[in-house]
């Protein structure tokens, strides 16, 4: 049996795991490359520890096969890659990071999962708002990552780590340097902690001090794609309620609905763009994503079934990547579209197979949110707040990944991992815990 000493002790480590995911650019701004370096060793070396130390209930029947296949076609492109040294190194990173989402999803609790994502989140935000904070008061001038060389020529606005607009009402970037990226750490804070405060597991005070936090960090991004994949989760949320209320007997008409709204949602994308574009602050090319993602368009039809190879973070000394996408001076190393970065990277192929990873893991969260616990014949069991987290944890990812490639990288990829293994195990074994027997974390 665990003791209380070597739980505590991993529950540490994920919320160290956590963060370094989140996180990724801080670490990259205040260390450089090489402390980047070391600390994704220190993630990985402790997570096979953990792994190996804690040996988890693992079997074949509750594993995705999705994800065994998508990692599969990754590291098997290789062979016909155009790139075969940057490939090697992005799949190398691939499995380094799949290793990191394997131990929080095999090792911890869904209680524990749900904890030390939100402290890691907590530790996120509240660093960024000290550093903003401490850039607008003291600095009063942009400030530029440590152990960067940008010579004396103009600098991009995208290369600052923090550009001190705090005080005047935004952007901010916070630790992350990247207003989308910190926007969308803060909806997910958002997400995770309204979901502990129905849920009950917190400290009401705080908890509503934390989610009060995170909607004004939100709010100071300014993130016109984030605002969008906020709204994709209010929508996603409401047919889910309704869905409960209903039972499984009344959900033809949600179903309808929720198709009928699909296609009203695109028919209106398409015809009023330019206007909900302009609502959001937008320019009419998504601030230079059109560009990019003709390029990558006009480049993957070049090996549209098989791509040019695995990569991830696209690899900028290498050919076909090096000038594919520069705007304004700044070099682009993503589509700005994951199903595109997919398509580019792994062809038709790799599109239908993360299709199908990122899908069942959507479907499975649907249920595992709308259908009662089971223990046994009858399903009387009160639903539980906490249950709503990985169906609305996977709506943003998947809404973010149509104007960003986060969800292959990083904190997108362990998320996705996370939540495919959880929600399989879920689903083929016995209802993980959905309340936490510990004393609430203020």
């Amino acid at each position: 049996m665990p003791t209380a000493r070597s739980r505590f002790a991993v529950r540490t480590f994920a919320v160290f795991v956590w963060f370094a995911v989140l996180a990724g650019q801080f670490w990259r701004n205040l260390l450089g490359w090489w402390g980047f370096g070391a600390v994704a060793l220190l993630v990985l070396a402790g997570s096979i520890y953990f792994l190996i130390r804690l040996k988890p209930d693992w079997r074949w029947r509750r594993f995705p096969k999705s994800l065994v296949a998508f990692l599969g076609l990754a590291t098997l492109s290789i062979a016909w890659s155009f790139y075969p040294g940057a490939s090697a190194v992005g799949i190398a990173l691939q499995w380094m990071t799949t290793i990191a989402a394997l131990f929080l999803a095999l090792c911890l609790s869904w209680p524990e999962l749900i904890r030390t994502l939100s402290v890691a989140l907590r530790w996120a935000l509240a660093l960024s708002l000290i550093f903003e904070f401490s850039v607008a008061a003291f600095v009063r001038q942009p400030v530029l990552p440590f152990f960067v060389d940008y010579g004396t020529e103009k600098i991009p606005a995208a290369f600052y780590w923090s550009r001190g607009l705090l005080f005047s009402g935004g952007p901010i970037e916070g630790i992350v340097a990247n207003r989308n990226l910190l926007g969308f750490l803060a909806l997910l804070a958002v997400i995770v902690f309204a979901i502990q405060l129905a849920a009950g597991t917190v400290r009401r005070g705080w908890g509503i001090a934390w989610l009060v936090l995170a909607a004004g960090m939100l709010a100071l991004t300014r993130s016109a794609t984030v605002t969008a994949a906020g709204v994709v989760v209010l929508v996603v949320l409401g047919f889910a309620l309704w869905t409960r209320r209903v039972g499984p007997q009344g959900r033809r008409p949600v179903y309808l609905t929720a198709a009928a709204s699909i296609v009203a949602a695109v028919a209106a994308v398409i015809a009023l763009s330019p206007v909900l574009l302009r609502a959001l602050g937008k320019s009419e090319d998504l601030t230079g994503r059109f560009d990019i993602w003709n390029s990558v368009i006009s480049l993957a039809s070049e090996k549209p079934v098989f791509g040019w190879g695995w990569v991830s973070y696209w690899a900028p000394w290498v050919e076909p990547f090096n000038g594919l996408a520069v705007r304004k001076g700044v070099t682009y190393l993503q589509a700005h579209n994951a199903w595109l970065d997919v398509w580019l990277q792994l062809g038709i192929l790799g599109v239908i197979v993360f299709a199908a990873l990122a899908l069942s893991t959507l479907w499975r969260s649907w249920f595992f949110a709308v259908d009662r616990p089971r223990t046994g014949v009858v399903d009387d069991v009160p639903y539980s707040a906490s249950a709503l987290l990985p169906l609305l944890l996977v709506a943003a990812l998947l809404a973010q990944s149509m104007a960003e490639s986060r969800l292959l990288i990083e904190y997108g990829w362990v998320l996705l991992v996370v939540l495919a293994v959880f929600t399989k195990r879920a689903q083929t074994g016995v209802p993980p815990q959905l309340t936490v027997s510990e004393k609430p974390l203020a």
